[in-house]
């Protein structure tokens, strides 16, 4: 049975040679930090792929700060990963999944259902004593075929659709500072998409980083989205990758359907046309 939303590290650690392992640790404010710690640490047979060069494509400054990347571009990055059809793929970064679950969403995008976010993620690994390795690892590369999957994602003009609809709810998974647009220390434009309701994704952690149970996960999204069924919600943050992290707790919690607007409020807030909502403490 393929795991398809999360993976605990015991399962892991005895499936290691089994399944194909991608190392996603990043930092915004050191673009090179998750490859040094690769190099100087990782889960053994791991790959590493970087979130601004692998994971998403060319910037146009109207397109988002992550925008999607290019489909044959993503399709050799994942083959170089080792990833073809009918292989698991375990993706984890340092400890939240915040950046694996963006690996877990452009794969599912492409049509390849084997895929997790490892619970804990590289925090987890170590705090347990399991092994580590140093420096970098050959892998085979091999031929990724998949194709996009129509209907998962939204442009900014759908987005804006939807928000007027009442049997539709738009996800802000950033901070609720930032959702209420008191502060906004990376984007031009302090706010948020009308109507939108926020989920900040750490909330769908425990204490420990580990993601709650599928039922606390259920009884928390549905007093955001209420009755509106998971296939009729669209996700956005800054810039397509924390709503990947909420989109992830939704299918945990057996909401599925959700959709991604990648360009998020990075996109939408470039657009001076676009309108903005702000709302006190």
């Amino acid at each position: 049975m393929p795991f398809k939303t999360l993976v605990d590290t015991g399962t892991l650690a005895r499936h290691i040679g089994d399944f194909t392992i991608v190392d996603c640790r990043y930092r915004l404010e050191d673009e090179a930090w998750g490859r040094r710690e690769y190099l100087a640490g990782h889960i053994p047979s791991a790959a590493y792929a970087h979130l601004a060069q692998d994971l998403a494509g060319t910037r146009t400054g109207r397109n988002g700060r992550h925008p999607l990347p290019e489909v044959d571009a993503l399709k050799q990055t994942l083959g170089r990963l080792g990833i073809a059809e009918g292989v698991q793929v375990v993706a984890y970064d340092q400890d939240s999944g915040m950046y694996a679950s963006r690996l877990w969403w452009l794969l599912r995008w492409l049509g390849h259902e084997s895929v997790a976010v490892l619970d804990g993620g590289f925090a987890k690994w170590v705090a347990e004593g399991r092994p580590v390795v140093a420096g970098d690892e050959p892998h085979a590369a091999r031929r990724f075929s998949g194709t996009p999957r129509p209907g998962v994602t939204m442009s900014a003009d759908e987005v804006a659709y939807k928000s007027s609809r009442p049997d539709w709810r738009i996800v802000d998974a950033r901070s609720p500072e930032r959702f209420r647009g008191e502060t906004e220390p990376i984007d031009r434009i302090a706010g948020r998409i009308p109507g939108a309701v926020n989920r900040f994704f750490k909330l769908n952690l425990d204490e420990d980083g580990t993601f709650r149970s599928p039922e606390e996960l259920r009884a928390e999204l549905r007093e955001v989205i209420g009755g509106i069924p998971g296939d009729h919600v669209v996700c956005y943050c800054g810039s397509g990758v924390t709503a990947c992290h909420d989109l992830l707790a939704l299918e945990h919690a057996g909401l599925h359907g959700a959709k991604l607007y990648p360009g998020s409020w990075s996109e939408w807030s470039s657009d001076p046309s676009r309108p903005v909502e702000r709302s006190e403490s």
